[in-house]
């Protein structure tokens, strides 16, 4: 999902790259006696700025024949209790034929925090999808093309930019921090997917949430916050490379739980490197990341035979020179950014089976930018807003805010109680609170194989400990080749949509 990506041992590269948004004036003040003044605020501060409703009529060409379907560009006030409005949030919603009321509606949304939602949008979801040419790493000549494999076959849509991203924005740059923290930004996506419900008559419509990296974490807070505050349920969550669990990602660093859980990621880049991909390969390294390897980073430094046997083993998994390895002490999450074994290539997190030359070869750290997130996924933002332009007729001055730094730098992760409120972090306590608490609630998880930044193991483990009671029969894990963004490559993205069809077709749980 969705800056530059900052790596370090505990492979923290969830802050997302330069915006390209206007930065904004603050809105004229608005005094609730004087309504003249706020409308005149709204048409000539930031929210002037923010492109009108609008809406199209389209057909989808899928293997069934044609899909017509209503796309409206739009955008929802959110207001504080005040009365004033504090933000005006973007949307695109895609409504398959007539509206019917029994059709599952998903509501989509990136990560970062803040990514706007066109990673999603036009990387596996919606009825456009942008190629990077037969390479698939051509930014600079992307083609926009129909996808096929939209999710509109089989689930209505609603893709949402949190304020700050997109062009959803905040009156002010100081209304705009009473959204960027886990609680108060799954509180206004709650109050979006409500509003958007309303507006539409579709309370009776099964909701699913759908996020990416963390927009997956953020899925399970928004369900939360959903129940709780405006008493909806929702059937499903599906998330893509999440984040669940901060402590994995942001703890401390050499822990050998981590480690362990990102081995295997480790040895399918390296297999994906060499032209070698073998999952039975792979689930040999998955026993050994769980035992020989977790226990041996546990305990004492292996000596003698015993250590020159145990970090042979791990440089042939993963493809780092056995003395790196050694020298680790078999930590490998943090030499894996640099498999040059000579050949000056280095890779990163997004995708570690995906390398590029290393722009710094005199230095002795990884001062990349991931060649991923910041090369060629960029486009992701020129082409949506092009495409909403030319094809959904949407009309504004404002630039379209694909990955905001200033938002993931400002995040409140901890409700400003202090500590490291990043390596606190947990979705897990709200995943079973919605198992249990919601008898229809179920859980799809998907990741690449090769993902080294939320890798496959993190996720299994969560659900690995989830009590069976919960888990048995509503919560499953798939994983495809690729990383992080494995939805780039049209193989797993067409799988992927496969699996998701099936999941929201199966029967509930009563």
């Amino acid at each position: 999902m969705t800056g530059r990506a900052l790596l370090s041992h505990n492979r923290f590269v969830v802050g997302l790259c330069l915006c390209l948004a206007i930065l904004a004036t603050p809105a004229a003040a608005q005094a609730p006696e004087a309504e003249k003044k706020q409308q005149l605020a709204s048409a000539t501060g930031i929210f002037g700025l923010v492109p009108g409703d609008s809406v199209t009529e389209n057909t989808l060409q899928t293997q069934n024949g044609p899909l017509p379907y209503t796309a409206t560009a739009g955008t929802l006030d959110l207001y504080g209790q005040d009365g004033n409005r504090t933000a005006k949030v973007f949307y695109t919603a895609y409504v398959a034929g007539e509206s019917d009321p029994a059709r599952p509606i998903t509501f989509v949304f990136n990560g970062g925090p803040g990514a706007a939602s066109a990673y999603l949008h036009l990387g596996l979801t919606g009825p456009k999808v942008l190629e990077f040419g037969e390479s698939r790493d051509d930014g600079t000549r992307p083609s926009l093309q129909d996808n096929a494999d939209s999710w509109l076959t089989f689930t209505d849509l609603v893709l949402i930019d949190p304020v700050g991203t997109g062009w959803s924005r905040a009156a002010d740059d100081d209304v705009a921090r009473q959204f960027y923290g886990v609680r108060q930004d799954a509180e206004s996506l709650a109050k979006v997917i409500a509003l958007y419900t309303q507006k539409n008559r579709r309370l009776a419509s099964p909701a699913y949430l759908l996020g990416e990296s963390y927009g997956g974490f953020r899925a399970a807070k928004v369900a939360s916050a959903l129940k709780e505050t405006q008493g909806i349920l929702v059937s499903g969550i599906l998330m893509v490379s999440p984040l669940i669990e901060g402590r994995f990602l942001f703890g401390a660093a050499n822990d050998p739980l981590t480690t362990a859980l990102l081995l295997p990621a480790l040895a399918a880049a390296d297999m994906e490197r060499r032209g070698a991909f073998d999952r039975d390969r792979l689930r040999e390294v998955e026993r050994f990341a769980m035992t020989d390897y977790l226990v041996t980073l546990a305990g004492p430094s292996p000596t003698g035979p015993e250590a020159d046997a145990f970090y042979q083993q791990v440089s042939d998994f993963t493809g780092i020179a056995k003395t790196d390895v050694a020298r680790a002490r078999g930590f490998v999450d943090g030499l894996y950014a640099r498999l040059a074994n000579g050949n000056g290539r280095i890779v990163g997190p997004y995708d570690a089976a995906y390398s590029v030359p290393d722009a710094y070869p005199e230095s002795t750290m990884s001062r990349n930018d991931d060649p991923i997130l910041d090369g060629f996924t960029r486009a992701y933002g020129a082409a949506f807003a092009a495409y909403a332009r030319d094809d959904l007729g949407v009309r504004t001055e404002m630039t379209y805010s694909l990955l905001n730094t200033g938002v993931n730098r400002r995040w409140e992760w901890n409700d400003g109680r202090g500590g490291d409120g990043r390596s606190n972090a947990s979705a897990s306590d709200n995943l079973r609170d919605l198992l249990s608490t919601i008898p229809r609630f179920r859980l799809a998880i998907y990741h690449g194989y090769s993902d080294a930044l939320t890798p496959y193991g993190l996720s299994r483990y969560v659900l690995d400990h989830l009590p069976p009671a919960l888990a048995e029969r509503r919560t499953e894990l798939r994983t495809y080749r690729g990383g992080h963004m494995f939805y780039i490559d049209p193989a797993s993205r067409r799988q992927m949509t496969e699996d998701a069809r099936r999941f929201y077709t199966m029967p509930g749980t009563d």
